[in-house]
């Protein structure tokens, strides 16, 4: 794993002179920072590296228009699991108190109101994710995931331990989070997915790296919903995932 470190500090170098000003992938307006009664993380130390959860191997459907059901579903399913599993075997050892998994909603159909789950009386938005504190849980749009999905698997998982970030922003004190909630939440999805490779439980595959700064790419500024004042450039939130990739979780609250 410290191989793909190095590489995505290669690209994330290079790819933070182009990308300055110039798109964003949106994943989490509308998205809570509430606060909770966790302790600050203690001083920096690695966390302990544990074998015990199954290895799962993203497979590649990096390919462009490629798409298949069934490893779209399974991707989402194990996303979810490896970032959920990882905040459960770490809580203690970043924060005090019990580790509460927010409920998972999923892919929903943001294109109908009448069925879309709502957050605060609203229903959400389509081609948006969200952690919604009022009902504390999260969700994806499908016409979100699917539309992005063909460039690159990394991209629900990225998604997903962002939008879990900010479930976990809403569990700590206010002091914790920080005022720029979105670019912490990029930094906590690069600590947590990095952490999981670490743990064995999520590997790196050829091509993944890239998929990570293609993500930051895909969605331009001029979309409605991806607003910088908000979530920060493309480059800044490319640069706060390598942070949490490099440094670990405990990097995001420096």
């Amino acid at each position: 794993m410290h191989n793909a470190r190095r590489s995505l500090t290669a690209l994330i170098l290079g790819a933070a002179l182009t990308l300055s000003g110039a798109c964003e992938i949106e994943t989490g307006a509308g998205a809570g920072t509430g606060t909770s009664g966790a302790e600050a993380p203690p001083p920096a130390s690695a966390p302990a590296s544990s074998g015990e959860a199954p290895c799962a191997t993203r497979q590649d459907t990096g390919r462009a228009g490629s798409f298949d059901e069934a490893e779209f579903q399974e991707d989402l399913r194990t996303a979810e699991n490896i970032v959920n599993g990882y905040w459960a075997k770490h809580w203690p050892q970043l924060f005090t108190g019990e580790y509460r998994p927010p409920r998972v909603v999923g892919l929903y159909e943001g294109g109908d109101p009448a069925t879309s789950p709502a957050c605060g009386g609203k229903p959400l938005e389509r081609d948006n994710a969200v952690y919604c504190p009022a009902g504390d849980f999260v969700a994806w749009d499908d016409h979100l995931m699917r539309s992005g999905y063909p460039r690159g698997d990394a991209w629900v998982y990225l998604v997903i331990a962002h939008e879990w970030g900010h479930a976990v922003q809403n569990r700590l004190r206010r002091e914790l989070v920080s005022p720029a909630a979105e670019l912490q939440a990029d930094c906590l999805a690069g600590g947590v997915l990095y952490g999981a490779a670490d743990d064995g439980t999520l590997q790196f595959e050829a091509g993944d790296e890239q998929e990570i700064v293609d993500s930051f790419r895909v969605i331009g500024d001029g979309v409605p919903w991806t607003r910088p004042g908000d979530h920060g450039s493309a480059a800044e939130r490319l640069r706060n995932f390598a942070r949490g990739g490099q440094g670990g979780v405990r990097a995001c609250f420096g």
